[in-house]
């Protein structure tokens, strides 16, 4: 059938929910649907069944559209490491570092991989749906994009641009986008949408019409404020400090916000959880002498965290916390802070190095150039988990003899400390399962677990679907779509 492709006027103007969302919509017609995103920049990664990583987003999305994540969805992730450089995934592996002083050139060379994951998509579905990334008015980087104008016009699909009006000044965004942009670029644009509204979308009426007016694009329509946004996996750090607001006698389960924390999404399934309020410490303030449970969850830089981390005050913080008896989960790279001694002898993260770590696990971890990148099965404390590893480094040490997990394969993970307080663990999507949230969260004297979690985003995705057929002329993006050309 085609494809068609949504742009914003900046980040976070809901691209990645307006996508999901229409997925599952047009999946719900009936039709095959594939999402597309050519480049993201998120540290928050699913891994896939064909042994690559790539946005979380396009996991969700995939989901969405009932069908398998696959490394094409997102052939190009730059992972952040540090203020100027990113790690570089194409194709779901790593394929090294870019920096600011390399990135346009290295990005716009990677527009033919791109191409190549797009003709393979679009041979397999009805109909592509394609999310931008940032804004095309970003006319600073439009030499070498391949996230917005630069892949729309190579592949030749048609772009709605997409404008939040709950940020403000969504008239000046939308017109103003095309004031600054291309004319060859703004030729690819076909209309916009208005998200995230809230109130009685009638007060908008004029300048809705105003927009149409001056822009010349039609409008797709008016999106309201969407709730069921809140249960869906977080993929951006904008989010983090917003945090599920404890019920009466709830337990306060902490997790420090490090500079480069990643797959934070871990946590989302706690929200479900009324006995339980989840906190996301910013920095600057100490991490809560009541929590029942601090959580250490993953970093894209995990020894320039761990400074991070001992620069806040927040080792204090935690040796606090558990001569007190309280208890503390690392994941990932959280589970590398809590041990003896981190070693990056590749540089890996940096300069050649060895730093010490928190020192409540009787661990040691190496930090190697091979990523483990894999879905995993197995059990932990009684209680059946699915899962996966995505970690660059090798862990070892007398506590890993107490091991947090076995793994169907016969592997085993992780490792748990001599008192039964300290436990670090590889494995990513712990929380998902009901069953292992129950058995993790009784540790900290919660009875909770009952509710599925992925049948919670499953509904949450058909609700927002409902949304965007009552809201959207979604019969006039799929006629949009028939206009993307044929395979380039």
């Amino acid at each position: 059938m085609g494809a068609v492709m949504l742009q914003g006027t900046g980040s976070d103007v809901g691209k990645s929910v307006l996508v999901a969302g229409l997925c599952r919509a047009l999946v719900n017609r009936g039709l095959t649907v594939m999402p597309f995103k050519p480049q993201n920049m998120s540290n928050n990664a699913a891994v896939t069944a064909d042994g690559g990583e790539i946005g979380r987003a396009q996991a969700l999305q995939a989901i969405a559209c009932r069908a398998e994540p696959h490394t094409d969805m997102n052939p190009v992730l730059l992972k952040p490491q540090a203020d100027r450089t990113s790690q570089l995934i194409v194709h779901g592996k790593v394929r090294g570092t870019l920096g600011s002083g390399n990135f346009r050139a290295a990005r716009g060379a990677l527009l033919g991989e791109v191409m190549a994951s797009y003709r393979r998509l679009r041979s397999r579905c009805d109909i592509v749906v394609v999310e931008g990334a940032g804004s095309p008015a970003e006319i600073n980087l439009r030499a070498g994009d391949i996230a917005n104008m630069g892949f729309a016009r190579a592949a030749d699909v048609p772009v709605v641009l997409v404008g939040d009006i709950d940020r403000g000044g969504v008239i000046a965004a939308i017109v103003g986008t095309k004031a600054v942009i291309d004319p060859a670029d703004a030729a690819m644009i076909h209309g916009f949408i208005i998200n995230k509204f809230r109130g009685d979308p009638a007060l908008f009426e004029d300048g809705y019409r105003q927009i149409e007016t001056i822009a010349r694009w039609r409008g797709f329509g008016v999106v309201p404020w969407l709730a069921a946004t809140a249960r869906l996996p977080s993929e951006d750090a904008v989010v983090l400090e917003r945090h599920a607001a404890r019920g009466p006698g709830a337990k306060l389960i902490a997790c420090p916000i490090l500079p480069r924390i990643s797959n934070f999404d871990d946590l989302d399934p706690l929200k479900l959880e009324p006995g339980v309020e989840l906190l996301m410490v910013p920095p600057g303030q100490p991490i809560p002498a009541e929590a029942a449970l601090i959580v250490l969850a993953g970093s894209k830089a995990t020894m320039a965290d761990l400074a991070a981390l001992q620069a806040e005050g927040w080792d204090v913080d935690i040796r606090a916390h558990h001569r007190r008896g309280g208890a503390i989960l690392g994941l990932c790279g959280g589970y590398q802070m809590l041990g003896t001694r981190l070693s990056d002898p590749h540089g890996i993260e940096g300069a050649p190095g060895s730093v010490d770590g928190l020192g409540l696990l009787d661990v040691e971890t190496m930090l190697t150039p091979a990523k483990a990148l894999r879905q995993v099965r197995g059990a932990a404390f009684g209680a059946p988990f699915d899962g996966y590893e995505m970690h660059m480094g090798e862990t070892t040490g007398p506590d890993a003899a107490r091991p947090f997990a076995q793994f169907e394969a016969g592997r085993a993970d992780g490792a748990i400390s001599a008192d039964g307080l300290v436990m670090g663990s590889y494995i990513h999507g712990l929380f998902a399962d009901p069953g292992q949230r129950a058995a993790l969260l009784a540790r900290i004297g919660v009875e909770g677990g009952g509710r599925d979690y992925h049948a919670s985003v499953d509904t949450a995705l058909d609700e927002i679907a409902a949304a965007l057929e009552a809201h959207l002329d979604i019969d006039g993006l799929i006629a949009v779509s028939k206009q993307a050309g044929a395979d380039q």
